[in-house]
């Protein structure tokens, strides 16, 4: 079969043959579908994922959608492994599997069950969200920050406040649901000042960015807040201003913030296995705008190396 092989962590995979995958026990061979190039499937492409064990060759591919042995669509979440779905065949626990409901398409399923997984599994496992409260999403011009967007509030936020840097992808998320939004870009100073104008007294904060940026907007907030004792659920989800976080200490103590993070390992695959049904159903219903474009499997290599384009979900297709 044919199937994207990473050979080194500092050069893009290409396509070519690789044996059939042989399942183990409890396992069942799926023809895949679709599988999305996330930034997650990225990481552990070029060997920096927390989970990455620097073992080589590998096929990338976390998860995607694939037709099982009766012929109905699923989609599926991989153990680490490094047989993954970027291939035309994939061994895949069942248990970690859910049938897609008729009508959906695979390669917007494939773009879009990740990076709504994200925002979806932190409000409804991760913290005790309740319908009615109000979520700041930073990092929200990011593809996973706007499906956070419109997530938040199909989920039952009544205000929903997007902050982040790219001009054009902020002035759209009024429409995607968001009723407020903050520019991020430019001088710390102004745009913290403007963080605290129009969020401070949220009860959630999804963190797409971390870094400098939160070393910042936590102090911002809480300096911000009507009543420092009312509880702000603060959700590290991504890291794309940076790894590590720069917090004096006293932030811990001068309101009542918790910092959780959510992501593969802090809740258990039982619980995200539960939530997938009820997430693709609202995908296949159109609930959410999905940028996805199939690439073929051969074109990998360029894929992989190609400009992004903001928004745009790539998607490997047999």
């Amino acid at each position: 079969m044919r199937a994207a092989v990473v050979h080194s962590f500092d050069r893009p995979p290409r396509c070519e043959e690789r044996a059939e995958p042989v399942p183990a026990a409890g396992e069942v061979v799926v023809d895949v579908v679709a599988s999305a190039l996330h930034p997650r499937v990225r990481s552990a492409a070029n060997g920096t994922h927390d989970t990455s064990d620097g073992a080589l060759p590998m096929v990338p591919g976390v998860d995607g959608v694939g037709r099982a042995p009766g012929g109905g669509l699923v989609y599926f979440v991989l153990h680490d492994t490094p047989a993954g779905a970027m291939a035309e065949r994939v061994a895949i626990d069942p248990r970690r599997s859910v049938p897609l409901p008729a009508g959906a398409d695979p390669v917007v399923l494939a773009a879009a069950m990740n990076p709504a997984m994200s925002a979806w599994v932190a409000l409804r496992r991760r913290i005790a969200f309740a319908p009615g409260g109000a979520i700041l999403v930073l990092g929200a011009t990011g593809s996973a920050g706007r499906l956070a967007v419109e997530l938040a509030r199909h989920l039952g936020a009544a205000t929903v406040v997007g902050a982040g840097r790219d001009p054009e992808r902020l002035a759209a998320l009024p429409a995607l649901g968001a009723d407020r939004t903050v520019a991020l870009g430019g001088d710390p100073e102004r745009a913290a000042a403007a963080l605290a104008d129009t969020a401070a007294d949220v009860d959630v904060v999804l963190d797409y960015l971390w870094g400098d940026v939160t070393a910042w907007a936590i102090p911002a907030l809480l300096r911000a807040r009507a009543d420092r004792g009312r509880p702000l659920d603060w959700v590290q989800i991504g890291s794309m201003a940076g790894l590590s976080l720069p917090l004096e200490s006293q932030w811990l103590r001068a309101a009542r913030l918790q910092l959780v993070g959510s992501g593969q390992g802090s809740v258990p695959i039982r619980d995200i296995v539960a939530e997938l049904p009820q997430l693709a159903a609202h995908l296949t219903a159109g609930g959410c705008a999905i940028d996805a474009r199939a690439v073929p499997l051969a074109d990998v290599e360029a894929a992989w190396t190609r400009p992004a384009v903001p928004g745009e979900r790539l998607v490997l297709v047999p």
